[in-house]
C-alpha cells in the first residue's frame, strides 16, 4: 500500500473520473444557473473556471510543441516521448480536485455566492497576501518540507520524474502536494473574501493568471526576452522565466520559489548561472542542425488534427476517427485552407536515435490536393524548398514520404537531384525498404502473386525480384508497352515468370494479392476466400471482405534504444514508422554517401534489409 495521499482515489476510472463534474452540471441546469437572478449561479462559474483552466494546460502545452514556431528557444533539447505523456495523462486531476475544494466552500460559506463581479480593493489585497504569504509559503514548504527525505522519494519525486517539462507537468503532481498548492494559492483569495473585498473577477483572474504562470514556467520554451532584464535588472528577480525553473528540474537544491525569483536570492538558492543561461537560450543555444529529415504531408482533414501541437495525448495513439473530432472538422477545414495558401514547410516532431537528431518536417499540402493537375508545380516547389533548405541547415539525409515522392510528381526524388547536382543532403525516397518488408512478408512457400500498381517504382521492382525467385507475377496492366520494357529487364530464363493481365478476374484463384493501386468493393470481390492484401498503396485500402485477411502499409518498428519519440505515425503503433521513413533512418546510420531517387535498384533490396536488421528495426 502506498503512502497516504500519494495517489489519485479516482486513478482507475479513466475517461468515467470527469462524471464527478456531474452533481455540478446537473444543478447548474435544473437551477439555470447561468441567468443572472440565479442562486446557484456559482455553480456555472465554478465549471466555466474549470473548463478556462484546462483550456490555459492545453493551449500552452500546444504551443510548447509548436516547434515551426519555437524551436529554437526550446529548453531541453530531447523530445517528450510516449513514457511521459503516459505518466502525465491525467494532469487535471488538480483541476477536479479544487473543483471540490470550490463547491464545498460555496456551500460551507453563503456570502461567498453574493460577491460582485469584480472590486479592485480585493485585487490590491491579493497581490499583497501574495507577495507577503503565498510566496514565501510556497517557497519554504517546497524547499523544507517536499525536498527532505522520504516526502521527496515518496511525494515530489513523482513530478520530477518528467523528463521534458510541459504545461502538463505543472499538474503532475500527488493528492498531497495538490492540496498544500490549494491552500497557498487560497490564501489571497480567502484572505480578501474575508475583508470584504472579494469578487467573482478576483477568483477568475488570480487562478487563470496561477495557472498561466504555473503552466508557462513548465513550458520548456523560453518566452521571456533577456533584453528586458538587460534593460531592468531588477525584474530578473521578480519574474520567474521558464528557464529559471528548468534549472531547478535539474539541480533539485536550487530556484525552488513559486514566481519570484527574489525568496531564492533571500534563502541563498538562487543558482548562480540562471541569467547566462536564459540569455543563451533566448540566443538559440539549442538550435541544432538535424542529422535526418523526414518530409511527410498530411494524408486529409481529419488526419491533421493528429499532430502533437493540438493534441499530444491524441498524437501519442495510432490514428482513428473519434466522435469529439467531428465539432473540430470544420476549423480544421480552414486551417487547411491557410495551411495552402501559407505554403511553408514546418517541423511537427523530433526524437533521438543513436545519438543522431532526427526530426519529422511536413509540407502543408493534403492528399487529395496531389492529384490536381494545377497543383504539381506548388507542391514540387516546396519540397523544392525543403530540401534546399535542409542542405543549408547541414542535415545529412532527408527522406520523402508517400506522396512527396510520387512518380508522375517528381519522378521518386530525381528530379530535384537532377536540378541540383552539388546536393550535399542525400535525397532518399525510402523505397527499397519498403519494397524489402513487402517481399520479406510474402509467405516463402507462395508460387503466384497477383499484383496491381505493377508498373510503378514499387510495383516494377517487386515484379523483377519475385520473378528471380521463380514465382509467377500476374501483373495488372493495361500498357503492353510499359510491361515489355520491365519484363525485358529480367533475366532472360525468368522472363516467363511475369505475367500480363489487363482483368481482375484472372486473379480469382490467387489467394495473394500485392496492392499497388486503391480497390473497390467490387473489385476486392474476384479474389477467393482467404487471400491476403499486401499493399503499398496510399491510402490504403478499406477491407470490405470477412473472408479476406488485409495487412497494413509497409512499415519497420524503430529500434529500442529511440528516445524523445512521442508521435505515431498516422495509423501505426508506437515507435513504429513507414518503411520509406525506416529506409532514410537506414540510409543515415549506414553512411551512404548516394541519392536514392528514381528506379529501384532490385540487387540492392536484400542488402538494404540487412542493414535495417543489423541496427535494430524489426519487421512489424
Amino acid at each position: 500500500m502506498g503512502a497516504p495521499l500519494s495517489s489519485w482515489p479516482w486513478e482507475n476510472f479513466g475517461v468515467y473520473k470527469y462524471l464527478l463534474y456531474g452533481p455540478l452540471i446537473a444543478k447548474v441546469i435544473i437551477s439555470k444557473a447561468w441567468e443572472s437572478n440565479s442562486s446557484h449561479k456559482w455553480c456555472f462559474y465554478l465549471l466555466l473556471l474549470c473548463f478556462l483552466r484546462a483550456l490555459i494546460h492545453l493551449n500552452l502545452c500546444s504551443f510548447s510543441n509548436m516547434l515551426f514556431l519555437n524551436r529554437r528557444r526550446r529548453i531541453f533539447k530531447d523530445g517528450v516521448d510516449f513514457d511521459q505523456i503516459d505518466k502525465e495523462w491525467d494532469w487535471d486531476n488538480f483541476i477536479i480536485l479544487e473543483c471540490f475544494i470550490g463547491a464545498m466552500a460555496f456551500s460551507w460559506f453563503p456570502y461567498l455566492r453574493e460577491l460582485p463581479l469584480r472590486d479592485l480593493r480585493g485585487v490590491c489585497m491579493a497581490f499583497v497576501l501574495h507577495v507577503g504569504v503565498s510566496e514565501p509559503l510556497y517557497y519554504w514548504v517546497h524547499r523544507e518540507i517536499f525536498h527532505r527525505g522520504n516526502l521527496f522519494s515518496l511525494y515530489h519525486s513523482l513530478h520530477h520524474s518528467s523528463k521534458v517539462p510541459q504545461s502538463f507537468t505543472a499538474g503532475f503532481v500527488t493528492p498531497l502536494e495538490s492540496i498544500v498548492l490549494s491552500i497557498i494559492k487560497g490564501v489571497p483569495i480567502f484572505g480578501s473574501c474575508l475583508l470584504g473585498w472579494g469578487s467573482y473577477g478576483l477568483i477568475f483572474g488570480y487562478v487563470w493568471l496561477f495557472d498561466f504562470l504555473r503552466g508557462m514556467g513548465h513550458s520548456n520554451i523560453e518566452v521571456v526576452p533577456s533584453v528586458i532584464f538587460d534593460a531592468f535588472p531588477t525584474l530578473r528577480y521578480l519574474i520567474c522565466t521558464p528557464t529559471y525553473h528548468s534549472i531547478h528540474h535539474v539541480e533539485k537544491n536550487s530556484n525552488f520559489c513559486l514566481f519570484m525569483p527574489i525568496f531564492d536570492l533571500l534563502g541563498g538558492t538562487l543558482h548562480p548561472k540562471s541569467w547566462e543561461l536564459h540569455r543563451e537560450i533566448f540566443a538559440g543555444k539549442n538550435d541544432g542542425a538535424p542529422d535526418f529529415v523526414f518530409l511527410g504531408h498530411v494524408v486529409d482533414v481529419g488526419q491533421s488534427m493528429h499532430v502533437p501541437f493540438l493534441y499530444r495525448s491524441l498524437c501519442a495513439m495510432p490514428y482513428r476517427f473519434r466522435p469529439f473530432m467531428v465539432p473540430m472538422w470544420p476549423i480544421a477545414f480552414v486551417v487547411m485552407l491557410m495551411m495552402w495558401a501559407w505554403s511553408k514547410t514546418f517541423l511537427i516532431s523530433f526524437y533521438t536515435l543513436r545519438g543522431a537528431v532526427h526530426q519529422i518536417w511536413a509540407v502543408p499540402r493534403y492528399g487529395f490536393q496531389y492529384f490536381l493537375p494545377f497543383a504539381k508545380d506548388g507542391i514540387n516547389d516546396q519540397i523544392e524548398l525543403a530540401i534546399l533548405r535542409a542542405d543549408k541547415m547541414g542535415v545529412k539525409v532527408l527522406s520523402l514520404a508517400a506522396l512527396n515522392k510520387n512518380e508522375a510528381l517528381n519522378g521518386g526524388g530525381a528530379l530535384f537531384v537532377n536540378k541540383h547536382p552539388n546536393l550535399k543532403v542525400r535525397v532518399v525516397h525510402g523505397n527499397t525498404l519498403t519494397a524489402a518488408v513487402i517481399l520479406n512478408d510474402i509467405p516463402k512457400d507462395t508460387k503466384e502473386v497477383f499484383l496491381t500498381g505493377a508498373t510503378s517504382k514499387l510495383g516494377r521492382a517487386i515484379a523483377l525480384y519475385l520473378c528471380r525467385k521463380r514465382i509467377r507475377v500476374l501483373m495488372l496492366t493495361l500498357s503492353t508497352e510499359r510491361f515489355q520494357m520491365i519484363q525485358k529487364e529480367a533475366p532472360q530464363e525468368f522472363q516467363h515468370y511475369l505475367v500480363q493481365v489487363t482483368k481482375y478476374r484472372a486473379a480469382q484463384n490467387c489467394k495473394t494479392w500485392i496492392v499497388g493501386k486503391w480497390l473497390s468493393l467490387r473489385e476486392q470481390r474476384w479474389a477467393p476466400p482467404g487471400t491476403h492484401f499486401h499493399q503499398f498503396v496510399v491510402p490504403p485500402i478499406i477491407g470490405f471482405r470477412r473472408d479476406c485477411t488485409y495487412g497494413k502499409l509497409a512499415a519497420m518498428k524503430l529500434p529500442d534504444d529511440v528516445q524523445g519519440l512521442g508521435v505515431c505515425e498516422y495509423t501505426l503503433d508506437r515507435g513504429v514508422v513507414h518503411a520509406c521513413h525506416a529506409g532514410g533512418v537506414v540510409h543515415l546510420l549506414e553512411g551512404w554517401a548516394h541519392h536514392e531517387v528514381g528506379p529501384i535498384d532490385v540487387d540492392r533490396i536484400d542488402l538494404v534489409w540487412r542493414a535495417a536488421l543489423k541496427h535494430g528495426l524489426k519487421p512489424v
